[in-house]
């Protein structure tokens, strides 16, 4: 496949059999194909454009190093050698410049990543065509009516995969969603997970409770003061001892959970429910001595916004927008039209309707647009609204 064997931890498999199948360490994968000298380097994707690769004198190509850059970013991902020394997504850029000065680092190619991610998930169409697309690297697999055995279909969807993209991905199938997320994630990279209901005491109840997808750091840090560290530790508290700390949904869900329990079924035809853009700057941004730049911003958001509906076929109603301030504090407000839209102009008067009832005092750090109330663009009642005024920045 990528001239190393597949690496198997199989156990029992069960009657309904779901897939979760996630690219390794995609976007810097990607950028692998690209740049096949940096293999084996550790190498970070989260640079600006100026951070393109630059060809030298002689033919060969000069890269920009973590030590190199000034300013806020977030590291999108980065490779398994950037991981050793304490890398990772989400990180602050000048963190891991601290743990990792002499990694590579890239510009984000989002056009790039999302060619990959039509390449790899067609592939997989033409193996299992219950497929249900949970993001740009990841998909969920329904192999329950298929006759081949689990561990050739595992085998034959990463061979299909790599044929298509020269990329790895690493596969994990069990009786439902939630035990295939977390075990796609226990062979990484290039592996195959496959275990049954019987087998999670000895292989799930062992990992930190974070590992649960929808277990998110807050809850990891009261779970964490409650004396739960492990999913053994959750699976093992009382009902009704959860349901005191917790909401009474939320303490169901976590006790299931615990229990590897989960009867979801693989969504093949999920409508989106809002399309979204946000950005979050370099340096903080004052609403009144920054007004231009931060005009051209939001105008670019919704422009953004609008292209996306348009190319996924969609129109909406409801606009929102999402300001994060230098103290972390997070505002949203939303605007619902008359009428479905698509249109740059529209949305970008709208946002700037919801941008007039927020009190701009402070510098910001974030701007995000969102359009929810999506119709299909085709259906006979999406009529778009039809542009106005474009309303000023700043109220």
């Amino acid at each position: 496949m990528n001239g190393n064997a597949d690496r198997v931890l199989t156990i029992n498999a069960t009657p309904r059999r779901i897939a979760h199948l996630d690219m390794d360490a995609f976007y810097a994968s990607v950028e692998l194909l690209r740049y096949s000298e940096l293999r084996g380097f550790p190498v970070v994707i989260g640079g600006r454009a100026e951070h393109k690769p630059t060809i030298q004198t002689d033919g060969s190509r000069h890269f920009y190093k973590l030590r190199d850059y000034v300013g806020r970013g977030v590291i999108t991902t980065a490779t398994y050698e950037a991981r050793a020394a304490g890398v990772f997504s989400g990180m602050g850029v000048m963190k891991a410049a601290q743990l990792a000065p002499d990694a590579i680092l890239l510009p984000v190619d989002f056009d790039s990543y999302r060619h990959y991610s039509r390449l790899f998930k067609a592939a997989v169409a033409s193996i299992a065509a219950k497929i249900e697309d949970s993001g740009i690297d990841e998909i969920y697999i329904d192999l329950s009516d298929l006759p081949d055995d689990t561990l050739v279909l595992a085998q034959r969807i990463k061979q299909a995969v790599h044929d298509a993209t020269g990329l790895a991905c690493s596969i994990g199938i069990t009786p439902n969603k939630l035990l295939s997320k977390i075990c796609s994630d226990l062979e990484k990279p290039d592996g195959i997970t496959i275990m049954g209901m019987s087998d999670v005491p000895d292989r799930i109840w062992p990992l930190s409770v974070r590992k649960i997808n929808g277990v998110g750091p807050k809850a990891t840090r009261k779970l964490a003061s409650l004396g739960i560290t492990t999913i053994a530790e959750l699976a093992q508290a009382e009902l009704g001892f959860l349901q005191s700390h917790f909401g009474h949904s939320y303490s169901s869900w976590l006790h299931e959970a615990s229990h590897g329990i989960d009867k979801r079924p693989v969504i093949t035809n999920a409508e989106p429910k809002s399309i979204s853009r946000e950005t979050t700057f370099e340096q903080d941004l004052h609403p009144r001595h920054d007004r231009l730049a931060l005009s051209e911003v939001f105008t670019a958001l919704c422009t953004q916004v609008a292209e996306d509906l348009q190319r996924k076929g969609y129109v909406g109603r409801t606009i929102a927008i999402k300001l994060r301030f230098e103290d972390f504090h997070t505002v949203t407000r939303d605007f619902t039209l008359t009428a479905h839209t698509a249109d740059p102009v529209a949305i970008r008067r709208a946002a700037g309707e919801c941008l007039r009832r927020i009190e701009l005092k402070k510098k910001l750090r974030l701007l995000g647009v969102r359009v929810s109330a999506l119709s299909s663009i085709h259906s006979s009642q999406a009529v778009a609204a039809s542009p106005q005024r474009e309303l000023p920045l700043a109220p």
